[in-house]
């Protein structure tokens, strides 16, 4: 059998000494329904010119008529142009699909646990404080500061392989870390169950296997550059399923309709400064603001100069990280029950209370699964299926934790903006134009516009002078505005949920 030349992938020679074909500009490795071709057809030493012709090896019609026109001008058997094309053709077929093999990225080798490490593990999911020891570890693997979203953000991505995994979304203004302390939140988990793009197109969730991405974690650094996708993922957060029909034709060139279905559920972190423009998406995910404040400035800003000064012992930081990723590696799939799920509710003041209760219910899930190895497994005794439940304290973890959150969920104003008025009050301005605030404050114009017009918008603010084009709108803060004190309802509602929680606790208890 003759061998298949391919020194030159843009001139791929086959010579067997009756005739050779060159195949010009190579062969184009993706669409395996079809190989087109630019040939060229010459006799070994021989004064007769070459044909060039173009054509799809997998179509009958233009290669018997490229046969015959070969045999004619070559003066050479039709039997021998035709075996020599099928036998050039399984060569390429076998060309082709070794190049489709060294371009497809190797897979990683999963870590399998030594004895010694998964007994580490075991005991460490086993501890009785586990949320604060988390808490301290996710500090020595190098997060400074932002104590609660490091943790919000560890059970969320914790939960991949729960039947409802929750999603986050970071937001805070540019340059104050968002894609930093998801990553290295991240780099707390096994690589192998995690996916980042910089960068996706709109089909390009509907191109993985069936099952590729299911129980994944995707991390998306900037939700602006992932904006055609924002679809799908809300489908596969809300139906954990995503579909699409295309067209294809195939080898004989008939279109036929091929259905590319994609199953979840998946994890999804991203980070975004714009929380209006993402509101469909917000409404699926738990929204975490971080710290911007002068505080976390400094304590960045010192760990900085640690680092460059050789004060931070990164070895330790990795073996904490190291930890927490074996913690994950042996936290299984299991079944949740929530017993206390009746007595729970939401302050009266959430809006959209549908969709923030169910992830306030996946995240109490979440954090039971976490303490997954300090639950007794359980057998239901009609379908055998095995299971653990929340407990009380589950359920108080989850509303210390998404304290904040339910607060923000509770808020009109947007998180930046209720940031910023809190800023204004503490201004202490009592009639004041724009340009009064930007003397305080270094925030950009734009912004400062925009905030002031949604607090004008919600009452917050009120106009009693000035000029839209000349000296600008004056401004004074309206005195009605808060005259409930929500964090205080809502920490007072929390309280009487968790005392009617620790109420059932103890009927059940008496029972047993």
């Amino acid at each position: 059998m003759t061998e298949l030349n391919t020194t030159n992938t843009e001139q791929l020679i086959y010579n067997n000494s009756l005739i050779k074909l060159t195949v010009l500009g190579g062969i184009k490795i993706e669409g395996l329904d079809r190989m087109r071709a630019t040939l060229k057809a010459e006799l070994p030493d021989s004064p007769k010119p070459p044909i060039r012709h173009n054509l799809d090896l997998y179509n009958d019609t233009q290669l018997e008529k490229f046969m015959r026109k070969t045999a004619d001008r070559l003066e050479i058997g039709i039997s021998v142009i035709e075996a020599s094309l099928s036998e050039l053709t399984a060569q390429l077929e076998s060309y082709r699909l070794q190049k489709l093999k060294e371009q497809e990225p190797e897979e990683e080798a999963i870590k399998v646990l030594s004895a010694q490490e998964k007994k580490t593990a075991l005991e460490y999911l086993q501890r009785e404080n586990l949320i604060e020891q988390t808490k301290e570890d996710l500090a020595k693997s190098g997060i400074i500061g932002e104590e609660i979203n490091a943790l919000i953000l560890l059970i969320a991505m914790s939960s991949r392989k729960c039947a409802d995994p929750l999603s986050v979304i970071c937001l805070a203004k540019s340059g104050i870390g968002k894609s930093y302390l998801m990553e290295r939140v991240a780099a707390c988990f096994p690589t192998e169950d995690l996916l980042e793009n910089t960068q996706m197109t709109e089909n390009s969730f509907y191109y993985y296997k069936r099952e590729e991405i299911r129980g994944k974690v995707f991390l998306i650094e900037d939700l602006d550059g992932a904006a055609a996708v924002l679809y799908p993922i809300r489908e596969l957060q809300s139906k954990k399923r995503i579909s699409k029909t295309v067209t294809s034709k195939d080898k004989n060139g008939v279109n036929r309709t091929i259905t590319l279905v994609v199953e979840g559920p998946i994890s999804v972190i991203g980070c975004t400064t714009k929380e209006r423009i993402y509101e469909d998406n917000a409404n699926r995910s738990i929204l975490i603001y971080l710290d911007g404040s002068a505080a976390q400035d400094k304590k960045i800003l010192a760990y900085q100069k640690q680092i460059k000064t050789g004060i931070v012992d990164k070895q330790e930081e990795q073996l904490a990280a190291e930890l927490l990723r074996n913690t994950q590696r042996v936290l299984e799939p299991i079944k949740i029950i929530n017993p206390y799920a009746l007595l729970i509710d939401l302050p009266k003041e959430i809006f959209k209370p549908r969709r923030t209760m169910g992830l306030l219910l996946n995240f109490i899930e979440a954090i039971t699964y976490y303490h997954q190895k300090q639950r007794a497994a359980q057998v239901n005794k009609t379908t055998g299926e095995i299971f653990i439940e929340t407990t009380p304290k589950d359920i108080e973890i989850a509303f210390t934790l998404l304290k904040e959150t339910l607060f923000r969920k509770s808020d009109e104003l947007s998180g930046a903006c209720r940031s910023f008025y809190q800023a204004l009050k503490r201004m202490k301005l009592e009639k004041f134009y724009a340009a009064d605030i930007r003397q305080n404050s270094r925030i950009n114009p734009r912004t400062l516009q925009r905030h002031l017009k949604e607090l004008n918008d919600y009452n917050y603010l009120q106009i009693i002078g000035g000029n839209k084009y000349k000296t600008g709108y004056q401004y004074e803060l309206n005195p009605t505005a808060e005259k409930v004190k929500l964090e205080h309802e809502i920490n007072k509602q929390i309280k009487d949920i968790l005392t009617k929680i620790k109420k059932e606790e103890q009927r059940i208890n008496k029972q047993k």
